[in-house]
């Protein structure tokens, strides 16, 4: 096929512990940085209530600072702007998902031929998305910076790690942008919520999209 995409400043895949989101500034010096967690879980402790109570939408900056009783700017510096509030709040989940793909029991984790992870890998995200889909929304990058926030590298570079195993004469990076680009919070929404598309409908579609990419019928 075509030539490979530039190198990618993360590693071509996952090794050993998960790559776990780094969110918030931890600069604070050594002596701080007790106060400085507690301030943070403080923080996120009152922008979920404001999500269990008004949606995502209902989560700003001005709202999070009132609702924990801090300035706005302690927020601002905290995480950054209201992506980086929002993507802090998926921060739990995420690492327990990067946790099952690198150390988990198969077919999610190691043990399993690369197409069956292929396979278990759609399914647990399609999961994923659909009990957080409202604050996977809100928490969308810019254009610019949507496929370099550190979720989507690890899972980049997990899927293009399974199709060289499963497809080696294939463009591994290209596929892998492929795929990933059926589980796009977006897309999901407007299948979901939009289209009224069961989600079984759409793990069968990935199956099949798996499948049809790397040549491996589905096993089980």
């Amino acid at each position: 096929m075509s030539s490979a995409l530039p190198p990618q400043t993360e590693p071509q895949e996952p090794l050993g512990v998960p790559v776990l989101l780094d969110i918030g500034t931890e600069a604070d010096e050594p002596c701080l940085r007790a106060d400085a967690a507690r301030n943070r879980a403080r923080l996120l402790d009152a922008a979920a209530r404001l999500v269990a109570e008004h949606g995502a939408a209902g989560v700003t900056m001005e709202a999070v600072a009132a609702a924990a009783e801090v300035g706005k700017g302690t927020v601002f510096r905290r995480f950054g702007d209201r992506t980086g509030l929002l993507r802090a709040l998926l921060d739990h989940s995420e690492r327990k998902f990067q946790a099952a793909l690198l150390s988990g029991p198969p077919p999610l984790g190691p043990g399993a031929p690369p197409a069956r992870r292929l396979g278990a890998f759609g399914c647990a995200a399609l999961r994923r998305a659909a009990d957080d889909l409202e604050l996977q929304m809100a928490a969308e990058p810019v254009p610019d910076r949507r496929f370099l926030v550190p979720a989507r590298r690890v899972q980049y570079a997990h899927v293009a790690m399974l199709l060289r195993q499963a497809v080696p004469d294939g463009d591994s990076e290209l596929l892998a942008h492929t795929l990933l680009g059926y589980l796009e919070p977006a897309l999901i929404h407007h299948l979901t919520r939009q289209c009224q598309v069961p989600m079984e409908r759409l793990q069968e579609g990935w199956h099949d999209l798996v499948t049809r990419v790397t040549g491996c019928a589905r096993a089980g």
